[in-house]
């Protein structure tokens, strides 16, 4: 099959890779729609050496093989792969019968991802979307059941105020989920125009620019000088600005919620959130929460009649023109927001 690779040097390549064979308890998926991450940009700029195994997490497609163990009936179903956690899981260990299958002890080592034209994993992992959602909506599912599992994570109650920090994908996704899970207010803060209009379209009540006293001011004046009920914190990065900032406009006793992934150590002044009894909680990837996973959740809402996530799909490219579509991932002068590679 072909499969993209990043090849240590600044590019995707597309090459031939061996075709994967379903083991027991394995379905072999036929990639129809792969989302390119933030965290793909990031790491791709991280990287010194060539890819082993295409990478690609936020996958979508038809299952078209399985192992001898596997019901039949997985045969021709669509499906958003969860190709992170339960698609790799154990399902035996004290993590995965919790349904926290992104902590398995004994997580099954990955044959590659997303950015191929199959890809493997436990067909258990492998989650039925509805046949009115398209491809590029089922490729959302990922991301939008991370921002699920923040908010879940956060234990947002009905009508709290939501401080969202970014409104790149995760922001963004991160903006519909706490509309959906019944948040009040929605403060989002966001670097480029396409992500504002995204971010107002999607739910939020109001959006700024991340730098300034401008956030502050609009949290204050809506919550009676308190700040938010809850911060989501979806940038990550290199520096401790947006920790910063999360302390400063959430209230004495609220809860920060961690998303974006922090790459460095950092330098971080806990006194504040001490004093002000902050709650500080990290949240990666997704899982059961009350009997239900968070992708569960992530179809119900993509195949709602008044879903408009598709809209944050800017930008489709095919496997052989990945190299573009990271670069236009790269380029938010492009007006990109989601960028996805479609087979």
């Amino acid at each position: 099959m072909k499969a993209a690779f990043f090849d240590g040097l600044g590019q995707m390549q597309v090459m031939d890779y061996p075709d994967p064979k379903p083991q027991s308890g394995e379905a072999i998926v036929q990639v129809k729609a792969t989302g390119i991450c933030g965290s793909d940009l990031l790491l791709n700029n991280d990287k010194t050496a060539p890819d082993d195994i295409p990478a690609g997490h936020e996958v979508a497609g038809e299952i078209v093989d399985i192992g001898n163990d596997v019901d039949s009936a997985y045969i021709g179903k669509r499906v958003a792969v969860e190709t992170i956690g339960h698609g790799r899981a154990c399902e035996q260990c004290w993590y995965c019968r919790f349904g926290q299958y992104r902590q398995c002890m004994n997580l099954i080592p990955s044959e590659g991802g997303g950015f191929a034209q199959f890809i493997k994993r436990k067909a258990s992992g492998c989650y039925e979307v509805a046949a009115k959602t398209t491809w590029g909506e089922a490729a959302l599912v990922e991301p939008l059941a991370v921002s699920i599992h923040a908010m879940r994570r956060g234990d947002l109650r009905g009508g709290e105020s939501v401080v969202i920090l970014g409104a790149g994908n995760i922001g963004l996704t991160a903006v519909a989920a706490a509309r959906k899970l019944g948040a009040g207010q929605i403060f989002v803060t966001a670097r480029h125009k396409q992500q504002s209009d995204m971010a107002l379209a999607l739910g939020a009540d109001v959006v700024v620019e991340p730098h300034g006293s401008q956030l502050r001011g609009f949290v204050e004046n809506a919550t009676e000088g308190r700040g938010a009920d809850i911060t989501i914190e979806t940038v990550g990065g290199n520096r401790n600005d947006t920790l910063v900032q999360a302390v400063d406009v959430t209230r004495m006793q609220g809860r920060i919620v961690i998303l974006g992934g922090f790459r460095k150590p950092l330098e971080f002044d806990w006194l504040t959130p001490l004093l002000k009894e902050q709650a500080f909680l990290f949240s990666s990837c997704y899982g059961i929460l009350n009997g239900k996973h968070d992708y569960e959740i992530a179809i119900e809402m993509l195949s709602s009649q008044n879903n408009n996530l598709s809209s944050m799909i800017t930008h489709i490219y095919s496997l052989s023109e990945i190299q573009k579509g990271f670069e236009s991932a790269y380029d938010k002068s492009s007006g990109s927001i989601k960028v996805q590679i479609h087979q």
